[in-house]
C-alpha cells in the first residue's frame, strides 16, 4: 500500500522500475575500490556505511565520486545479481548510468537511474520501502 506521502519526482537518467528498502547513505561513494560487485557491500572501510548492503535496496547517494570504472563495477554488479534495485543519485553521473544502460543491452536486469535532490527524500523514513517508476516517481510503501 502506498502511504499519504506525495511522490517525489526526478529525472530519468536510466529508465526502469525498481522496488526496495531505501538505503541513503551519508556520503558520496566511489564505486570503483569502494562497492565489493561480488558481495554487493560498501568495501571502502572510511566510508560512514562500510559493510552496508546494497543487493535489492533502493540506494540514495548525494553523488558517486568519479571514475571512468564505475561502469564496469555496475556491470559486475548486475552479472552478480547484487545490483541496487534502483539508484537515485543527487547529482547525475553518466559514467554509473553508461553501466546500467550497457548491461541493459547485455541483457541483465534493468534497474532505474534518477537523478533528485537528497532533501527531497526528507519525509521518507532512513529504512522505508521505496517504488521507483520509470516517470521518475519515488514512493514510499508501507
Amino acid at each position: 500500500m502506498v502511504t499519504g506521502l506525495p511522490p517525489v519526482r526526478g529525472r530519468v537518467l536510466v529508465s526502469g522500475s525498481g522496488q526496495g528498502p531505501l538505503l541513503r547513505l551519508t556520503h558520496p561513494i566511489s564505486f570503483w575500490g569502494g562497492v565489493d560487485p561480488v558481495r554487493g557491500i560498501i568495501s571502502d572501510p572510511r566510508h560512514p556505511q562500510f559493510g552496508a548492503s546494497l543487493a535489492g535496496r533502493v540506494l540514495a547517494i548525494p553523488s558517486a565520486v568519479g571514475s571512468s570504472s564505475s561502469s564496469a563495477i555496475m556491470l559486475e554488479l548486475l552479472r552478480e545479481k547484487t545490483a541496487p534495485a534502483a539508484i537515485l543519485l543527487g547529482k547525475a553521473d553518466a559514467i554509473l548510468a553508461l553501466g546500467a544502460v550497457v548491461g541493459q543491452e547485455l541483457g541483465y536486469q534493468t534497474i532505474p537511474i534518477l537523478e533528485l535532490p537528497m532533501a527531497a527524500l526528507g519525509e521518507m523514513s532512513a529504512e522505508a520501502v521505496v517504488i521507483v517508476n520509470p516517470d521518475g516517481s519515488v514512493l514510499p510503501v508501507d
